[in-house]
């Protein structure tokens, strides 16, 4: 029978089980997943008789059934006839029917059949349970699921995403030959049928595919064995894996004279067919040392003038394989350095060397990490297919990780994009496109970082983008900012220190402390390092001074407004703004009465007037213009909004010529009246409004 689904208080109806909490529930069920691996039918049942859920799922989304299906025939049974779900899937998508494809238990899966599995449902990723017995070498299997209409040559189908990225399309008889069945390949080609020819859509056939993993001591035989039978099947020879190498590429690679022997009797074989890399099978065979293949080659006319073949045996010190080549007319050709001129300005001359020096690739990777290639610690120079590139090098764990997480930066304008990646040797290699300098490095060159307040906007910018991806960064030091050769700024994570920020308000307020440092530290110039710059570093003549220091003073105090809100501080206004800023706020508030109340009630102005005798500081003769056929204008602020209002619309020739452009004289006149003017409307809950101001440029 079906179980009914339950809340926290409902034991198993129609058992006269008791109630049960839901981490009672938890605990039975962890319990009955632990007794279906240890094949322990009697816990099993008696665990269902407690009321644990038999479509219960344990880690990747296991449930009893799935486990089960590998092994018991008979608790298969008994889990099925206790309400056990034949579709629920695991977290890949496999069913029970597909696991015991894997497992290759006839008589489960005879009894799935029987039950209402489908023979060619699918997991996520496209695999069949014919798939899986055919991956594991699952003979029986194989037959059985054949005999019950499996389809042979049916190809893995997956999502339209890993389809892009070319995925999928691989048949049964790929995966017996990648995974050296030898057995079950000659039973799917042979008695089922299955076409040798098909090709995944990285367009690689059966022998490539038997090919690609043959190098190992312990597949070498039946790689080899698999690549002769498929030969005899009339498989197509041309067919080249993803990095463009073909079948005798992947036999030189592993070293079988014999297979590359009989390859190369097939006519339709280009012997001077080359990879993504220019390499031939003879340049490979030189790599490799190989005298007896390398011979076998020239002999059968592979060209000799490719690839500076005598430049490889020398770099070997092999003298057998240069009196080989020498022998078919293989000479030394000296190498000519190309003329080529990095983008790069300062990492001009090492990426010239290392253009010109021999490194073994890396996939499409040169790169030689060695101090004078370094550009910062585990970063070096690199130049992948020819583009200039960082490469940070990491253990391939951790790799995987960072470069899921670059992936996500890709739609983003200040964050570092990743792009590409190559591993080798338990290392991942994350390329990036090449940057300049630090932040740090830019600030102390005297050449280097002169507009500031650009340069927040950005800083500001890519912290924003990266909350928005739900991570905090925890280590906003100026290495971690990057600058490109136009001056662009990106933030990266190479400490890799970041978090989540789901639930953690505390880790976003320490962001935005160290944002207030790293404001100091740029508006400083850099002059002192990070962790010792303060407030009393900031140059009080500067004429940002008083919105710089209202905005690192927001940042450090948890300012409600939060990082979006302070993007749009007043720091980062222009000149034009901050003026028409404070010219319109007389304007925007209509009543007198208000007006001055907003600028004197001590309830709701926390600061007191930075110019409480302004009409002293002004330019008398504005005054006596002005004031000649107007009220005269007292020490309020409100008024002095007024008298900066009042000149812009009616602006008085001899006033211009005396004082130039208004909004530079008023800024520099009264350097503090921006922010005192914003943070008192920001701070008065009636006229809070008024501070939104939009600047165009933020």
């Amino acid at each position: 029978h079906s179980r009914m689904s339950r809340d926290t208080s409902l034991g198993c109806e129609g058992r006269g089980a008791l109630p049960v909490t839901t981490m009672e529930l938890n605990t039975l069920n962890s319990r009955l997943n632990a007794a279906v691996r240890n094949r322990d039918k009697e816990a099993v049942l008696e665990l269902l008789e407690q009321g644990a859920d038999v479509n219960s799922k344990a880690e990747s989304g296991w449930t009893p059934l799935h486990t089960a299906a590998r092994y018991d025939k008979d608790l298969v049974r008994l889990l099925l006839d206790r309400g056990a779900s034949l579709h629920a899937r695991k977290d890949n998508g496999g069913t029970a029917f597909t696991e015991a494809g894997s497992a290759g238990n006839v008589e489960i899966l005879e009894l799935l059949l029987e039950r209402g599995s489908d023979i060619n449902e699918q997991d996520i990723n496209g695999f069949t349970a014919f798939m899986e017995a055919a991956w594991y070498g699952r003979e029986e299997a194989l037959r059985f699921l054949y005999s019950r209409g499996a389809e042979v040559n049916l190809r893995r189908k997956t999502s339209e995403e890993k389809a892009k990225l070319h995925k999928g399309g691989a048949t049964a008889l790929m995966d017996a030959c990648r995974e050296h069945h030898f057995s079950a390949v000659k039973i799917l080609v042979q008695e089922m049928g299955a076409d040798v020819n098909i090709r995944d859509n990285r367009d690689r056939n059966a022998l490539v595919h038997a090919l690609k993993k043959g190098s190992s001591t312990e597949r070498y035989e039946s790689a080899v064995a698999i690549a002769h039978f498929l030969l005899e099947q009339g498989v197509d020879v041309k067919s080249k894996d993803e990095c463009g190498k073909t079948a005798l590429i992947l036999a030189v690679e592993m070293k079988s004279l014999e297979l590359v022997a009989a390859l190369l009797e097939k006519d339709e074989i280009d012997i001077d067919d080359a990879d993504e890399e220019g390499n031939t099978a003879l340049m490979v065979a030189v790599e490799k040392n190989d005298c007896k293949i390398a011979k076998l080659l020239c002999e059968k006319g592979a060209r000799t003038d490719l690839g500076n073949l005598i430049a490889i045996a020398m770099r070997k010190r092999s003298l057998s394989m240069e009196d080989l080549l020498r022998e078919y007319n293989a000479r030394f050709v000296p190498e000519t350095p190309r003329d080529w001129k990095p983008n790069s300005k300062r990492w001009r001359a090492q990426l010239k060397k290392l253009d010109q020096m021999y490194r073994p690739m890396i996939g499409k990777l040169k790169t030689f990490p060695y101090i004078q290639q370094k550009i910062q610690d585990s970063i070096y120079l690199g130049l992948h297919g020819g583009t200039e590139v960082a490469v940070r090098i990491t253990r391939s764990a951790e790799g995987d990780k960072e470069k899921e997480f670059f992936e996500k930066c890709s739609h983003c304008e200040h964050l570092l994009k990743l792009f590409q990646s190559e591993k080798a040797k338990g290392c991942m290699y994350l390329c990036f496109p090449l940057w300049e300098k630090n932040l740090q490095e830019h600030l102390q060159d005297p050449e280097g970082l002169k507009d500031y307040k650009a340069a927040l906007k950005m800083i500001f910018q890519a912290l924003r983008e990266l909350h928005s991806l739900g991570f905090a960064h925890q280590d906003l030091q100026p290495g971690n900012f990057v600058i490109d050769l136009s001056g662009k700024i990106y933030l990266a994570d190479f400490g890799n220190k970041r978090r989540s920020i789901e639930g953690q308000e505390e880790l976003v307020n320490s962001d935005l402390e160290a944002l207030g440092r790293l404001v100091l530290y740029v508006l400083t110039g850099g002059r002192k390092p990070l962790q010792q710059v303060g407030i009393e570093d900031l140059a009080p003549s500067s004429a940002d001074y008083s919105e710089a220091l209202d905005l690192v003073q927001s940042l450090s105090s948890h300012d409600e407004r939060g990082l979006e809100g302070l993007s749009k501080h007043p720091y980062f206004w222009s000149n034009q703004s901050r003026f028409n800023f404070l010219k319109t706020v007389w304007n925007n508030i209509k009543d007198d009465r208000n007006r001055e109340s907003i600028f004197q009630d001590p309830n709701v102005t926390k600061e007191t007037s930075p110019y409480p005798e302004w009409t002293k500081l002004v330019d008398k003769y504005i005054l006596r213009v002005m004031e000649k056929r107007r009220k005269k204008y007292t020490d309020d602020v409100s008024e002095l909004l007024r008298l900066m209002r009042n000149m812009d619309e009616h602006k008085q020739e001899g006033i211009t010529k005396k004082i130039g452009d208004y909004g530079e004289y008023f800024l520099e006149t009264f350097p503090k009246l921006t922010i005192y003017v914003y943070n008192t409307l920001r701070q008065n809950p009636t006229c809070s409004h008024f501070a939104n101001f939009q600047d165009p440029s933020v």
